[in-house]
């Protein structure tokens, strides 16, 4: 059973950058493809971007185009999500998880977005 642990999520200002990592238990993490999604208050979690096991990134939501990237390094079973141009509106909980056929849920990492 593959455990997921996020990281990386603090308090930025607008604008700002942070860069998430998602760590998976077991070699069998690389076989898959891997997404990142967010739960904001009060909303339903949403896909973010997703990436393929050999890292062809193969979608990102509308509103973080231009701004997030997802990469993988199988070597270290971690998926990233290097997060530029920080908006209020990125203010969530990300969780990292395969794009279907879910893993246990991780505890997340939170990010706020905030003057």
């Amino acid at each position: 059973q593959v455990q997921l642990v996020e990281s990386g999520g603090g308090a930025v200002q607008p604008g700002g950058s942070l860069r998430l990592s998602c760590v998976g238990s077991g070699s069998i993490f690389r076989s898959f493809t891997m997404a990142w999604y967010r739960q904001a208050p009060g909303k339903e979690r949403e896909l973010v971007a997703e990436i393929t096991p050999v890292g062809r990134t193969n979608y990102y939501t509308d509103s973080v185009k231009g701004r997030f990237a997802i990469s993988r390094d199988n070597t270290k079973n971690t998926v990233y999500l290097q997060m530029n141009s920080l908006k209020p509106e990125d203010t969530a909980v990300y969780y990292c998880n395969r794009n279907a056929g879910y893993f246990p849920w991780g505890q997340g990492t939170q990010v706020t977005v905030s003057s």
